[in-house]
């Protein structure tokens, strides 16, 4: 293989003009990466292409995409495991601001509804709250969400729903929920038990399929489902709620 077609979706919401896909032809080179084939279109062929990228090693998450079908960290995944035609689309269910670039303030405003951040209802140590490793261990993996919005946009339900918080952000409550140090369980339960939370799930499996770090939040909305019916019958006692 010694050329790859790029096929990039082309859209400026405020010229007015209709979305389309714009066809480029990038030479191929061992090891290439699709955000590489795009920054060679970018710098080479189109300097007006619009796409969103940071760290370029898989930890940031700006450069999720729609790429061949699947969403993925355009960062991470190889062409050479593509073929020679590649398709790339912005991710979905968010207002599009240029080519692949899409607005996330939908995305993080949903994601502060449960409160990503420790709670705390006793006194703050003087340096730090004490983690048992069996306590650690249970945030093993959940941890490594990276917040790139690939199970966002996957999510059927999204689509449907325009205020269904989402999956990123259940993912991201248990996380908390799961933490020893923290005391919010129940603020969260409220949030999360609501019209719009865990409860619309249609169990896709969708988010859990496309994570890039291969994080169960399908997993974590099961158990958010039956700690939030727990929660109904324990006269809220926290320690009977902790995973």
């Amino acid at each position: 293989m010694d050329r790859v077609i790029f096929e990039v979706f082309r859209f400026i919401p405020e010229e007015k003009s209709e979305p389309h896909f714009d066809r480029f032809e990038v030479p191929y080179t061992k090891g290439m990466t699709v955000l590489q084939g795009l920054l060679y279109i970018q710098s080479k062929l189109d300097g007006s292409l619009g796409l969103r990228f940071a760290c370029r090693a898989g930890i940031c998450g700006s450069c999720a995409m729609h790429i061949n079908g699947v969403y993925r960290l355009a960062c991470e995944t190889q062409v050479s495991l593509l073929g020679e035609h590649i398709r790339v689309r912005p991710l979905g269910h968010l207002p599009i601001i240029k080519d692949l670039v899409v607005d996330m303030t939908e995305f993080w405003e949903k994601y502060k509804l449960v409160k990503p951040y420790l709670i705390h209802s006793k006194n703050v140590p003087e340096k730090e709250f004490l983690q048992s490793v069996d306590d650690r261990e249970k945030l093993t993996r959940i941890v490594d969400c990276i917040l790139c919005g690939a199970c966002y946009a996957a999510c059927p339900v999204v689509d449907t729903h325009k205020d269904y918080i989402g999956p990123h952000a259940f993912a991201k409550a248990n996380r908390f929920i799961r933490d020893s140090r923290d005391d919010g369980t129940f603020e969260r339960l409220r949030i999360i038990g609501g019209e719009d939370g865990v409860f619309r799930c249609h169990t896709v499996f969708s988010c859990q399929e496309v994570c890039p770090k291969e994080i169960n939040a399908s997993g974590s909305i099961a158990e958010l489902k039956m700690l939030t019916t727990k929660a109904a019958f324990t006269a809220f006692d926290r320690s009977k709620l902790k995973m």
